[in-house]
């Protein structure tokens, strides 16, 4: 009995995630990165590589996951960001007032225009806006995971246990990366089929802005609280990945063309300005 109980404890540890910073997993911050290089203007494209030179990985794609890996490599800078992952919404009908849901900037949407500032001074020190870069290509993609703007009394659905393929996870973590993992499609795979999708009509373009974070976050929410995404009963099957991953797969779509369109306004030359 013991051991099966260590064991069920194991699969549960091993498929739950552990806080509710992380978004989309490596795959799908990764693809929301390379959807958004392939839009990049000639001008965008070459202040990325600047920006970028001398890490291990200097693309988007190499860097999407940074800021989910800094409690690991900069713990105090992981602290302070904890925040900027997420906003909770859920509970106020999807309508974001910063005052009530972003006290002192501390959530994705403040953070987001905060990193994209500093992102686009060009009088800033190269180091800081690199590190401003990353700060922006992950947090675009975390803004557009609908557990990221949910509900607050449950952690965005950390707190909520479910079973598929009788495999223990959490709500937000099946969001962030299992469900994308059930199709077993390589990441070539799964970014030809993201491509072929079209991005919404409001997800702007290499010319045009996308609306403000806060719109994406909203949208984002209503997807967290519409009928069905939190499962009546714990064990979910294949029907739930059959409804719900449209909707995972469109918002990794958006946030990809929203991403390209925000940085090609940002590192925008000044003459292009």
């Amino acid at each position: 009995m013991l051991r099966r109980i260590l064991l069920c404890g194991g699969l549960l540890a091993a498929f739950a995630l552990p806080s509710s910073a992380l978004a989309w997993g490596k795959l799908g911050h990764r693809l929301v990165a390379q959807v958004a290089e392939r839009d990049l203007t000639p001008a965008a494209r070459a202040e990325v590589s600047r920006l970028l030179a001398g890490e291990p990985d200097p693309t988007l794609p190499g860097i999407a996951s940074w800021a989910d890996e800094l409690r690991e490599h900069d713990p105090d800078l992981g602290k302070r960001s904890a925040r900027w992952h997420y906003v909770n919404i859920g509970e106020s009908n999807c309508r974001y007032e910063a005052r009530r849901d972003c006290p002192n900037g501390d959530c994705v949407i403040e953070a987001l225009k905060t990193q994209t500032a500093i992102l686009a001074d060009r009088t800033r020190p190269r180091a800081e806006r690199a590190q401003a870069l990353k700060f922006v290509v992950h947090f675009t993609g975390d803004a557009h995971q609908p557990m990221h703007a949910g509900y607050g009394h449950d952690r965005g659905g950390n707190d909520r246990q479910i079973s598929f393929h009788g495999r223990g996870t959490n709500l937000h973590a099946f969001w962030d990366s299992g469900m994308l993992n059930s199709q077993n499609l390589s990441g070539d795979a799964w970014l030809a089929r993201i491509g072929t999708r079209a991005p919404s009509a409001d997800a702007g373009s290499s010319v045009r802005l996308p609306p403000p974070a806060a719109d994406w976050a909203e949208a984002a929410c209503r997807i967290a609280v519409a009928p069905g995404v939190y499962p009546r009963r714990a064990r979910i099957s294949d029907a739930y990945v059959t409804t719900h991953l449209p909707q995972a797969e469109q918002a990794l779509r958006d946030a990809g063309a929203r991403l390209g369109a925000l940085l090609n306004a940002a590192l925008a030359t000044p003459a292009q300005r």
